[in-house]
């Protein structure tokens, strides 16, 4: 039994798909199809109902399921235990550098098995694609994540901070209480530009927008930057280098804060999970 059948059998399992299953892969779908053919003919059982319409496990299907992704861990494991002292680690974040990453890749680069970090910047639902799609080894994503088919770990919570015009009557304050800020002032990029993130600001602040999503967060700061009663919420790690000088911002009181999730694939080591979850953690 090889691993690469266990392999495409999974990724079948989880796209109940052949199509969506041989995409993924990059292969072409008939290939996925031996391979789970193969399989179920070395195991002696039906794996998958397939018909035109679509795809299902069979109550063996299941129970080897949970099998094959023991099976592919430990797999994985081996390989971390014997392979290359400083093996590239592909992380997906957004563009902006702050003082945790900094922080964290030097701590991977120093770890008991040390890690070559590579940065890729990929919008969030990006960021989670490619770590389904085994492109990332692992993404960073503030805000709320649903743990569907792959493994979510909180690992830090960050403050939050008002983000105002230079002129804002705010702007060279200490700390500004909510309720000091205008509420139809409020400012929020478009859900879909990241959906976890916008989701906590909106749990985070006891209001919603008066006006229409900004679009990205581009769009956000310069609507801010214009208008001396505008302000947006954002994550406070990076902004002071990141902020162009026509903005300021300013922490709130009482404080405010998102979690930061370190997600990585099911399949991950459970000692390299922890190892990403430490080097990101406060």
């Amino acid at each position: 039994m090889e691993l690469r059948a266990l392999h495409h059998f999974v990724t079948v399992a989880e796209e109940l798909h052949f199509g969506r299953a041989a995409a993924r892969l990059n292969i072409v779908q008939s290939a996925v199809s031996q391979q789970i053919a193969r399989l179920e003919r070395e195991l002696g059982v039906r794996l998958l109902d397939r018909s035109s319409r679509h795809v299902r496990l069979t109550p063996a299907g299941e129970r080897v399921l949970v099998a094959a992704r023991d099976t592919l861990a430990s797999a994985a494991r081996v390989r971390v235990v014997a392979g290359d002292p400083a093996a590239v680690l592909r992380i997906g974040t957004a563009p902006w550098a702050t003082r945790r990453l900094d922080r964290a890749l030097d701590r991977l680069r120093e770890g008991e098995r040390p890690a070559e970090p590579r940065l890729v910047d990929l919008p969030e639902a990006d960021r989670l694609a490619a770590v389904h799609d085994g492109a990332l080894d692992l993404a960073l994503v503030r805000g709320a994540v649903a743990p569907t088919t792959a493994r979510v770990v909180r690992t830090w919570s960050e403050p939050l901070h008002a983000v105002v015009a230079r002129d804002h009557p705010a702007a060279d304050a200490p700390a500004v209480a909510l309720r000091r800020l205008d509420h139809r002032g409020l400012r929020l990029p478009a859900r879909e530009s990241d959906q976890p993130l916008h989701d906590a600001l909106l749990a985070a602040l006891p209001l919603a927008p008066h006006r229409p999503p900004s679009g990205d967060l581009s769009n956000v700061l310069f609507e801010v930057g214009r208008d001396p009663d505008a302000w947006t919420p954002r994550p406070a790690d990076g902004l002071a280098a990141a902020l162009p000088a026509r903005l300021r911002h300013v922490p709130f009181d009482p404080p405010l804060s998102v979690d930061g999730h370190v997600v990585t694939s099911l399949a991950t080591p459970e000692p390299c999970v922890a190892s990403y979850a430490a080097a990101f953690a406060d």
